[in-house]
């Protein structure tokens, strides 16, 4: 008699690993994020190498060695040959086209689930780009439905200091909370320039934010009056105030890696958050929306068969002729041959030995890289 899984007998299986979608504005340093908590995840005893993957087919060069890049499968200067299009144009339609071969993603994924405890998506800079296209949510959905998933909102924090910039960020996290329903993690980065103090006294105390609002400057027209920017802003915060509560928030550093143990504490604590409050809520929604597809299905069949029997009645002759002609049967291989996904776990990474490398670091030590600020 077979054991059940979990059962005396049988050895507690290893948990799922953690999917994270790092996802923020161009410039917000959502690459260099990546290869902070990847060098973290290495440096750990014993390492923990996460699986990566890069979703920007047109970034020139990665700081990480990504497992899948989205490179390796779409030329995106290519694409904006052929498509005739510009630069966000070539973008969206080349990750239309590796959206298409997702299933074979998923599949490698699910290969080194046992090997791994991460894995990490990298999004392209033009956030609408991934956000708000049909290939973003497809992407977004098929990994949250086989992995816990957690979203990683990459914050430009020396970006944020006025109000104005704050609140634009904080309606646009929002808009992407409530559009993935996924667990949500507000990363201030770049705290080695701007602490992040500021941001999460803004969120936790509404008169402080009212406070900055006034003294900024533009908040008064000629007369002394609030100007209908600084009255928006003012409701809008009212609005955020409840959104704030629900929200978890860190300050990293990806040029020190300051605060990245704190995201991973964020992460996991995530993990609970997703068993519980989302993904039953994702398995809702998938059977409401594969029923919905069944159901059109059955009637578009049901209506075929109708008129097939209505054709056959009115025309026998013709519908004994009309007979499968087996010779179509083949399938011809698509223009240009099938594009398989590339998996590059297996080779070496880069440089003497095959050692791993920190490319935040510089190869020369004595050189003094000039700072920020």
């Amino acid at each position: 008699m077979s054991v059940p899984s979990g059962s005396e007998g049988a050895g507690p299986s290893k948990p799922k690993p953690i999917a994270i979608i790092t996802i923020g504005m161009a410039g917000a340093g959502k690459s260099t994020f990546v290869q902070r908590i990847n060098s973290y995840l290495h440096s750990l005893n014993p390492p923990k190498p996460p699986y990566i993957l890069n979703l920007d087919p047109a970034v020139t060069r990665v700081p990480f060695e990504a497992n899948i890049d989205i490179r390796d499968t779409v030329n995106y200067q290519e694409v904006m040959k052929q498509y005739n299009l510009g630069p966000n144009g070539g973008i969206l339609t080349a990750l239309n086209l590796f959206t298409t071969k997702f299933d074979q993603v998923l599949n490698l994924v699910e290969k080194r689930a046992e090997s791994v405890d991460y894995v990490i998506l990298d999004t392209p800079g033009q956030i609408e780009i991934f956000t708000w296209s049909a290939s973003g949510a497809i992407i977004t959905d098929a990994v949250a439905s086989s992995l816990p998933a957690v979203v990683a909102y990459i914050i430009d924090t020396p970006r944020t200091t006025a109000p104005a910039t704050f609140m634009s960020n904080m309606l646009y996290a929002c808009s992407i909370l409530y559009k993935t329903k996924l667990p949500f993690i507000l990363v201030f980065n770049k705290t080695d320039v701007q602490r992040h103090d500021f941001a999460l006294e803004w969120m936790q105390d509404w008169e402080a934010f009212q406070a900055a609002l006034a003294t900024h400057g533009g908040t008064r027209d000629s007369e002394g009056e609030p100007t209908y920017m600084n009255s928006l802003m003012n409701s809008m915060s009212l609005v955020l105030d409840e959104f704030y509560k629900h929200l978890k928030a860190v300050g990293v550093s990806s040029m020190t890696g300051a605060g990245i143990k704190e995201f991973f504490d964020a992460v996991d604590a995530s993990r609970t958050e997703y068993e519980t409050e989302y993904l039953p809520e994702l398995e809702r929604a998938r059977k409401a929306r594969d029923k919905s597809l069944q159901d059109a299905k059955d009637d578009s069949m049901n209506r075929l068969m109708k008129d097939l029997a209505v054709d056959r009645q009115k025309n026998p002759e013709a519908f004994s002729r009309d007979q499968w002609d087996e010779d179509d049967n083949d399938d011809a291989d698509d223009e240009g041959g099938d594009i398989n996904i590339i998996d590059r776990s297996d080779d070496p990474y880069p440089g003497p030995g095959g050692e791993y490398i920190d490319l935040t670091r510089p190869r020369n030590e004595n050189i003094n890289w000039p700072r920020p600020g």
